[in-house]
């Protein structure tokens, strides 16, 4: 153990006014705690990112912010979407902090578990996952879809931790190397195994929403499945163009079907095989044309270079803000690494 390691929490908010307080109670006990046991530096923090909430999350999140010296607040310009506010908190903390842990602000994840990530830690792991032990909260058409997406990407070559979601524990050194990759559509979950340093598992069982509604809709989690499997893989190009030659071999098929016909008079007039037809392929042509058209407008993102975000506000660097900013860089504890 080593009491001048400083941790960091990174809270991505998007609306979450009703669970908030509650969240902000319950990491504050939890730094507190790790604090006086001596476990990690007293200048430990927890920065709440706003994801351009429209609600008093950000009100919330200032008041606090004045009344705890351990409680900061990064505020973006507008909604830049979770992953993106993780990636700004991140970054933001990068400098000062010897290790991150990130969590989502709806009290889902076990907050004691941020203790054995600690440990963890110590024991000179550089990554930290904490893994659901299972999906007993979830719904049948959530749970098996999710499982289902798991297996999917695993077979196009992904390395992912399966029900992991973004609560984990980051090292100095695997921030860095995590900010050296610089892609727009960048899938956390995928990246950090990439990273290659030593990693641990901590399992856990997820809670229900203490309060306020998900901000994971359907229609985002298949754009989010959608982006993990885009951003690692070109799998779903293969499988169109090996679509593509089963329907040309098909459409080889029939037409000997109909030339032998033609041979032994046996012609029906009709045009029940001509729409089949026409609907099969015209569908197919559409289904290639967004998947190829899902690519390239990844590459024409990529191409334009533009920020992930804009912070309107950093309660750690604001002149209006009583306390003190945090040192720029601390020298990492040798006795850990």
């Amino acid at each position: 153990m080593n009491e001048e390691t400083l941790l960091s929490i990174v809270v991505p908010c998007y609306n979450e006014e009703a669970v908030l307080p509650e969240t902000i109670k319950v990491l504050t006990k939890i730094l507190e705690s790790l604090v006086n046991e001596e476990i990690i530096s007293s200048q430990s923090f927890i920065l709440f990112v706003d994801d351009g909430s429209a609600d008093k999350t950000w009100q919330l999140i200032r008041t606090q912010s004045e009344a705890d010296s351990a409680i900061h607040g990064l505020k973006l310009s507008r909604n830049f979407g979770h992953q993106n506010a993780l990636i700004a908190g991140i970054e933001t903390v990068s400098d000062h902090a010897d290790c991150v842990i990130t969590i989502d602000a709806d009290l889902q994840d076990d907050v004691r578990a941020i203790r054995t990530f600690v440990n963890k830690f110590y024991e000179g792991y550089d990554v930290v996952y904490g893994v659901r032990k299972g999906r007993d909260q979830d719904t049948f058409f959530k749970k098996y879809t999710a499982l289902a997406f798991y297996k999917l990407i695993a077979k196009m070559g992904v390395n992912l931790v399966q029900n992991h979601a973004d609560f984990r524990l980051l090292s100095r050194r695997a921030v860095r190397e995590f900010m050296r990759y610089q892609e727009e559509n960048l899938f956390i979950r995928g990246i950090i195994p990439l990273l290659g340093f030593r990693s641990a598992k901590v399992y856990y069982d997820r809670q229900k929403r203490y309060a306020g509604e998900s901000k994971y809709p359907l229609k985002k989690m298949i754009q989010f499945a959608v982006d993990g499997i885009t951003s690692f893989s070109i799998a779903p190009i293969k499988l169109v163009m090996s679509i593509g030659f089963l329907l040309v071999l098909v459409g080889g098929g029939i037409a000997v079907y109909a030339f032998l016909n033609w041979l032994m008079d046996h012609t029906i007039s009709g045009w029940t095989s001509l729409i089949l037809s026409i609907w099969i392929i015209g569908g197919m042509q559409l289904i290639a044309i967004g998947v190829i058209g899902e690519y390239i407008g990844k590459i024409f993102t990529e191409t334009k270079k533009r920020p992930r975000y804009t912070i309107e506000i950093n309660t750690m660097y604001d002149e209006n803000n009583d306390k003190e900013p945090l040192s720029h860089e601390r020298p990492y504890p040798e006795n850990i690494r």
